[in-house]
């Protein structure tokens, strides 16, 4: 970006409010050598390091930076061996101590991330011990502390006695001598104490004269008894001088010694400053970080000029580079046109140099290779010569140096000459940046310009607005629509007659009037559509709230159907539970009484094993997926198969086809024909030798010759034991074994108790050393 550029969009006024939210030297130091980039990666980084800060500053109101001083002179000086006087050693502890305070704020804000500023802080070193040094020798003041050095001590002490033995002999003066002094006081002459001694009672003094007064009639006389004392004080003094410059000699070397780090700490914090200088200045304009991008494209809502106070400002939307290149901006003088252009300038500017833009979050900037303006206010007819001079004299340079990344900004476009070879020429200019592909912003009072947007692809209209009824500018930008032309109206309503209107209206060209009727006709457009707007947003909102409470109810009613649904089944399951327990309870009762004439073996079994598929599943807002029905199988059906039954929605066994589509079917106790359609195919049990297999009422029941109940409570294990038993009598067992372990013998005992009661149990043992022995019941069965 050349200079010219910044100038006339005003960039350094920018740079003097950044250097105004600067902590440091420092970070003014690093304002200074901003300038906008063309790096897209760099522009990038910019902005990500102005948007961490942002966030900082929001959440924090501030940093502590407070102390920093460039100090890279006095390092460099320590350096080369030169020594530094006490305030440039108070800086550098200044800095260090600076440095420490800011890391420590950063490393604090767990709860932001903070990478960029993060890593920069890392870079600070903190130089504890050179700190102590020089703080235990100078004070705040930068002032020798006497404790910086015994020897130091000692001469202090030595100069104090001193000045006190001088002090005490002129104050004898004073008191005895009065009428031979001018004035009754102690003053210094050359650094020592002397007296202001009359003229004529010099010889009555005597001692050494160091200065008279301007009129003559007043000596600054050394009495000759506090010479030596004098001598002494000079001389302790220059030890003092002597011992400060040792001090301050071997601290500058430490100082020379840490060169590496204090630099490098000086460069992350000028950093830190500058970055967070950023920051502060977009908080004072509230901006927002511009998305950027290198296809050209600028989109920003409600932007508004940086250098233009808030109560003033009027925020306009900008788009370029997306649906159209080139942008035609037309309306009255003062009407805002040569504002914007320099706000869609300035903040291109900004933006590339890290700065964020005044305008609502969510706008896009493009990194362009160069921002290129014809900028100027339009010269009077008589100065149209060197006005239009002027101008093409920019436009010439601008054509030969712009290329397809450019944004390219003319104010009063071809103004300054005729009005129909200066609307040719900006024609012909924008053709020509337009075929390059470059981005271009014109301002012009053409009307023929106006038409130009329609006849050309990737250029569109602009106007400012401007109220007819308050004949003033209402600088809002509309895109789309050309601005009128408002003699006439305004004319109208200054006073000027209806005839001479009516007159002047008939001179205008018949093109001039398709023109203005066009425009017109877009005016209207542009406001139906406005209102169109607004009618078709306000019932999106009115949807969206009735949708809002149509989801709330409807969520109240599954929430609530669901509530029913499951107190209805916990209702349904405890009757069942209930009624479970009494049967059990008749069973037990039954089983006790052993009259097995009454009631068979394998009719309580069988009704069991209802009773206990009578348990009712309790309704999941996520159901089990179904398994797969293996369609091969689903075919044909066999005997064993099982099936679902859907007018009964229960599963049963296939005993036997009995027609071409009908089969017998096992459900339960009850046996029933089916037609196919009514059959949906579950699964098929392969025959499977090496397990014993008995068939009871066309049920197929495997069951294993042992029962493991290691790991069980003793009360699962004992409900587990009855249903075994149960299934081994159906399949046939004369003997099984129950695995129970050792431990403590509680199961082994229960299990032998239970064989006891059990009226189908014979007998019950210990297994055999080969059938595992204490751990293992082997029980016979009838």
């Amino acid at each position: 970006m050349n200079t010219r550029i910044l100038r006339v969009l005003e960039f350094h006024k920018i740079m003097e409010q950044l250097t105004e939210k600067a902590a440091s030297s420092l970070g003014i130091e690093k304002i200074r050598q901003l300038k906008p980039s063309a790096d897209f990666d760099q522009v990038v980084k910019l902005q990500d390091e102005t948007d961490e800060a942002y966030h900082v500053i929001r959440l924090k109101g501030n940093v502590p930076l407070g102390g920093i001083v460039d100090i890279k002179p006095s390092v460099k000086r320590a350096v080369i061996g030169g020594i530094l006087s006490t305030h440039e050693c108070l800086d550098v502890a200044s800095t260090i101590y600076g440095g420490k305070q800011l890391k420590l704020f950063i490393d604090k804000l767990e709860d932001i991330e903070l990478p960029i500023i993060q890593e920069l802080a890392d870079q600070i070193v903190p130089l504890n011990e050179l700190e102590r040094e020089i703080k235990h020798c100078i004070d705040d003041h930068g002032h020798m502390m006497d404790g910086a050095s015994d020897k130091l001590r000692g001469l202090r002490s030595k100069i104090r006695t001193n000045e006190n033995k001088i002090r005490d002999r002129l104050d004898n003066y004073t008191k005895t001598k009065a009428k031979m002094l001018s004035d009754a006081i102690i003053t210094i002459r050359n650094d020592r104490y002397v007296l202001p001694v009359k003229q004529e009672y010099r010889s009555a003094i005597g001692g050494i004269v160091h200065d008279q007064s301007a009129s003559g009639q007043t000596l600054f006389m050394e009495p000759q008894s506090v010479v030596e004392l004098n001598n002494q004080l000079q001389a302790a003094r220059v030890e003092e001088k002597t011992e400060i410059d040792r001090i301050l000699k071997a601290l500058s070397e430490k100082i020379a010694a840490d060169e590496g780090f204090l630099l490098q700490n000086v460069e992350a914090l000028g950093a830190i400053d500058f970055i967070f200088a950023r920051a502060k200045l977009s908080h004072q304009m509230k901006a927002s970080r511009p998305k950027m991008n290198n296809q050209g494209i600028i989109k920003m809502k409600q932007a508004r000029h940086p250098l233009i106070s808030s109560d003033e400002v009027v925020a306009n939307d900008v788009e370029l580079g997306e649906d159209f290149s080139a942008i035609v901006i037309t309306g009255p003088n003062t009407g805002g046109k040569t504002v914007t252009l320099k706000m869609v300038g300035l903040c291109t500017l900004m933006a590339q140099s890290g700065l964020q833009v005044p305008a609502l979050d969510g706008c896009e900037l493009a990194v362009f290779s160069n921002v290129f303006a014809d900028i100027g206010d339009e010269q009077s007819i008589e100065q149209s010569l060197s006005t239009f001079s002027s101008h093409m004299t920019n436009i010439v340079d601008i054509l030969e140096n712009f290329d397809d990344q450019s944004l390219l900004l003319f104010d009063e476009l071809g103004a300054g000459t005729d009005p129909q070879e200066g609307a040719a020429l900006a024609m012909s200019i924008l053709d020509q940046v337009l075929s390059k592909g470059a981005r271009v912003i014109a301002t012009t009072h053409y009307p023929e310009l106006k038409a130009y947007g329609f006849n050309r692809q990737n250029v569109t209209n602009a106007s400012v607005e401007f109220d007819i009824q308050t004949l003033k500018p209402t600088y809002r930008l509309l895109i789309g629509v050309p601005g009128r032309s408002n003699a006439f109206e305004i004319s109208k309503r200054l006073g000027l007659s209806e005839a001479v209107i009516n007159d002047a209206k008939g001179h205008i060209g018949t093109d001039s009037k398709s023109v203005e009727n066009m425009i017109a006709s877009l005016e209207d457009s542009r406001r139906k559509a406005e209102t169109d707007y607004e009618d078709a947003h306000d019932l999106l909102e009115e949807a969206n709230q009735l949708k809002r409470e149509l989801e709330k109810q409807w969520q109240q009613f599954e929430n609530e159907r669901e509530t029913l649904y499951k107190k209805a089944e916990e209702k349904a399951e405890k009757a069942v539970t209930k009624a479970r327990e009494e049967a059990e309870l008749i069973v037990s009762e039954l089983r006790n009484m052993q009259t097995e004439a009454e009631l068979k073996e394998h009719e309580w079994i069988e009704a069991k094993k209802l009773l206990n598929e009578a348990r009712p599943e309790l309704t999941k807002k996520q159901e089990k997926q179904a398994p797969a029905i293996d369609e091969d199988k689903a075919k044909v059906l066999k005997s064993g198969d099982e099936v679902k039954l859907l007018t009964l929605d229960q599963k049963g066994t296939i005993i036997e086809q009995t027609g071409k589509n009908e089969f017998q079917v096992q459900v339960g106790i009850m046996k029933m024909k089916a037609k196919r359609k009514d059959l949906l195919f579950i699964r098929r049990d392969e025959p499977k030798m090496e397990k014993p297999l008995a068939t009871v009422r066309g049920s197929a029941y495997h069951v294993k010759p042992e029962l493991d109940l290691r790991g069980e409570r003793f009360e699962d294990a004992l409900q587990q034991l009855e249903k075994y038993i149960d299934d081994a009598l159906l399949a046939g067992y004369n003997k099984v074994s129950i695995i129970h372990g050792k431990g403590t013998g509680a199961l082994r005992k229960g299990v032998k108790d239970f064989a006891r009661k059990h009226s189908k149990i014979t007998s019950a043992r210990d297994g055999d050393m080969g059938e595992g022995g204490l751990g293992v019941t082997v029980l016979e069965l009838k």
